[in-house]
């Protein structure tokens, strides 16, 4: 079969978080990658903008620059456009695309708020396109491991679980100057919608989802730490300015199966000698307990420090170790692109070969801002 067509809006050769570079392109640049998808225009704040990162990052001569997206939209050519903007860049870009019912891919968060989202969701299934999200977590073999170990029946009946994690970029009031907006509840992107978000999503992909109505979940967030140093590349202040984004979460609430199921997030590092997440989940018959050493990005992983994960039989009184491992074509590319690559590969399945999905998808994310946004509406304390 022919590659699926696509396009890339903030592949930028100046990009100050670059994840266009190091999640995705990876994968759609690798052997199996070029099998599936070839990448055939940009779309950047100009055409010239857009032409830089096509000699930046090599493309080829008959890759199309794009300025506004709008001209995006009506390329016949294009069948998947992947949204890697900034999240309050994500309406206007994707939009236009998503109107001319194309299949578009748009990183986490989906938009700024849940307006925006619910916008987005309802203009997928009015325009007839597919709509796939970057919450690449639960596709990633840690969860699929525990999905499979939960059904087996090893633990019993699952009670309880807890996940507690310490850590963020702008922890202890510092941030990095490239991301300052994190400190901006109004453009959509900060720690509890995308640090927290993701743990957030994963586990809910294992135990399944918070009850709605009125045993939705509750918490209980604060800004502690109000006042935020900027600092630039050499490690100097550059500025202090106010955040209006929580630093501190709790939330607490029982899944679907009826087990409690408890996160407290918390952006400062941990103790040291501390992991930063420590994820466990109790059973009637056994209890698993996830360790991640040194970062609370599960979704992603961390291949000098990998994620441990361990089962503790009540019966026997022993703590068995459960190996879990990416696939070989994974361990090809780099931690970031490895569970963008697996959503890449499921799309390309239900695409092409009809089969049904396991991606995230534009309702699902919905979803999931509604639940946050209740979750912060109710529970952040000024």
């Amino acid at each position: 079969m022919a590659p699926i067509k696509a396009a890339i809006i903030g592949l930028s050769a100046s990009a100050k978080t670059a994840w266009a570079s190091r999640a995705h392109l990876p994968y759609l640049f690798s052997p199996l990658g070029r099998s599936k998808f070839e990448v055939v225009a940009l779309l950047n704040s100009s055409t010239e903008a857009a032409r830089a990162a096509i000699k930046a990052y090599n493309l080829p001569a008959s890759t199309k620059a794009y300025g506004t997206p709008e001209d995006l939209a009506a390329d016949p050519e294009v069948e998947l456009v992947i949204t890697n903007t900034r999240v309050d860049k994500h309406l206007e870009t994707a939009l236009p695309s998503v109107i001319a019912g194309k299949d578009v891919y748009i990183e986490w968060p989906l938009a700024a708020n849940t307006i925006e989202a619910r916008t987005l969701a309802d203009a997928v299934k009015q325009h007839g396109g597919l709509g796939i999200v970057g919450l690449q977590g639960p596709l990633g073999p840690l969860p699929k491991k525990l999905r499979e170990v939960i059904s087996s029946g090893r633990i019993g009946e699952v009670l309880s679980s807890e996940l507690r994690a310490n850590g963020g970029i702008d922890g202890r009031g510092v941030i990095p100057a490239s991301l300052s907006y994190f400190t901006e509840r109004k453009v959509g992107g900060y720690v509890y919608t995308i640090g927290f978000a993701h743990q957030f999503d994963l586990v809910q992909s294992v135990l399944g989802d918070y009850k709605t109505g009125p045993d939705a979940p509750q918490g209980f967030l604060q800004i502690q730490r109000p006042q935020v140093k900027v600092i630039g590349e050499d490690k100097t202040v550059v500025e202090t300015v106010t955040s209006d984004t929580p630093d501190l979460i709790f939330v607490h609430g029982y899944v679907d199966s009826g087990a409690s199921l408890h996160f407290k997030f918390r952006v400062d590092p941990p103790f040291p000698s501390d992991p930063a997440l420590v994820w466990t989940i109790a059973g009637t018959k056994g209890e698993i307990r996830v360790v991640a050493p040194s970062s609370t990005f599960i979704h992603i992983g961390n291949a000098a420090d990998p994620q441990k994960f361990e089962v503790h039989d009540f019966e026997t009184d022993t703590v068995d170790e459960v190996e879990w491992d990416f696939e070989d074509w994974q361990k090809e590319l780099n931690l970031q692109a490895r569970n963008i690559g697996a959503i890449y590969e499921d799309y390309y399945e239900v695409k092409r070969n009809g089969k049904q999905k396991t991606f995230v998808s534009f309702d699902d994310a919905l979803k999931r801002h509604e639940q946050l946004e209740d979750i912060l509406a109710n529970g952040l304390k000024q």
